[in-house]
């Protein structure tokens, strides 16, 4: 089962889409980045998931129910936390808490004391006295202590410091564990949500460029470093696989996007004669920033 189906799903301001043709699935349980430069169309999209935006064209279908038609129900079941979501700054954490708490049918307790204690949150002190990584601890507490079915973060960790985000994360994974949770977050931080997530999609000007499992993904990109050891090369055209493509002395570098060994090293062979071959494995950092400058030629205008 899906938590998010989309098709075609398409938002148009004036004569540009920031979103267009928005076509894929989330399954259930699983935790996805949607990553991307910033003005790729992540807040676009989420906000289309979340009703905050109508689509121009196409649908988005979130706990089964088209995004145009949520409602109490399934906002229930949905938390939300955005880098520029308003709170009540008059109230004290523990007020917002007390108000938040009866509006949730399944809000619990003790996973409320747990966020409060490891988040160090203070009961007592108003919001707009809060740091803004306290800020956003406190959205992130009010958004999971019902244990939504479905978790939706759009770039959460924008503005924090190294331990707050640190912080963030490390609740982010111990409540992932607690039950069978959905969760889509949108940063072009993909330092932070590397240890988080099990799958990542990747938006550029609107349109989605990949989405798979990062296991996936990581087996499949490699950097290659070939020696010449002073044997020239047969620089016929690199494969379409292949990117980032350059050459330094007896030293030629590229990212390899399909990744097989013993086709690449053929591949290798064929245009480099007795070089020796090197493959390195990549984070999804290294593999996000290649995709990136990829298209960079390519992106046309910004998306919000």
């Amino acid at each position: 089962m899906n938590a998010i189906a989309t098709h075609q799903l398409t938002r148009r301001f004036g004569r540009h889409d920031a979103v267009h043709d928005l076509t894929f699935e989330l399954p259930t349980g699983s935790v996805c980045a949607l990553v991307g430069p910033n003005g790729s169309g992540k807040t676009t999209t989420l906000k289309l998931l979340m009703n905050l935006l109508h689509p121009s064209r196409g649908r988005a279908q979130v706990l089964g129910v088209d995004s145009t038609r949520l409602g109490p129900r399934e906002f229930a079941r949905i938390g939300y936390v955005s880098e520029n979501q308003q709170l009540p700054l008059w109230m004290t954490v523990r007020e917002l808490i007390a108000y938040c708490r009866p509006l949730y049918p399944t809000w619990d307790t003790a996973l409320e004391r747990k966020l409060l204690d490891q988040f160090s949150l203070p009961p007592d002190r108003k919001l707009r006295h809060l740091s803004r990584g306290m800020t956003m601890k406190a959205a992130l507490l009010v958004s999971l202590a019902y244990r939504p079915s479905l978790v939706l973060l759009d770039e959460p960790f924008s503005g924090l410091d190294p331990l707050v985000r640190d912080e963030f994360v490390h609740g982010l994974l111990e409540i992932a564990n607690t039950g069978d949770w959905t969760v889509l977050v949108s940063s072009h931080d993909i330092d932070e949500v590397e240890r988080l997530v099990d799958r990542l999609a990747f938006i550029d000007a609107g349109r989605l460029l990949l989405h798979e499992s990062t296991e996936s993904l990581q087996a499949r990109f490699r950097r290659i470093e070939v020696n010449l050891h002073g044997a020239p090369a047969q620089l016929s055209a690199p494969s379409p696989a292949w990117l980032a493509f350059e050459s330094s002395g007896e030293r030629i570098r590229f990212i390899d996007t399909a990744y097989d060994p013993a086709a690449t090293e053929a591949a290798c062979r064929a245009r480099f004669p007795a070089a020796a071959v090197t493959a390195h494995p990549m984070s999804l950092r290294e593999i996000f920033v290649t995709l990136a400058r990829a298209q960079r030629p390519a992106s046309k205008g910004a998306a919000a």
